[in-house]
């Protein structure tokens, strides 16, 4: 009966790839730039600073607010 014989294991080396810059940056603007408004509409959209007449938008993302620690009462 033949006895199988441990090879070394074969290392290949990985080499990431390259990812521009400018390939990233109108993406990341992008997403900045929504994250921005996302804030402003669970963190401030209300009163004074309100773009949106009436309390429809309050109350959308009211119990968000609260659990971003926004008051709201």
């Amino acid at each position: 009966m033949a006895q199988p014989v441990a090879q070394p294991p074969v290392t290949t080396h990985v080499i990431p790839a390259k990812l521009p810059l400018k390939d990233i940056a109108p993406w990341a603007v992008f997403i900045g730039v929504l994250m921005l408004i996302l804030l402003y509409f669970v963190g401030a959209e209300q009163g004074a600073t309100s773009v949106v007449n009436g309390a429809d938008v309050h109350e959308w993302v009211h119990d968000a607010r609260h659990l971003l620690g926004f008051p709201c009462h």
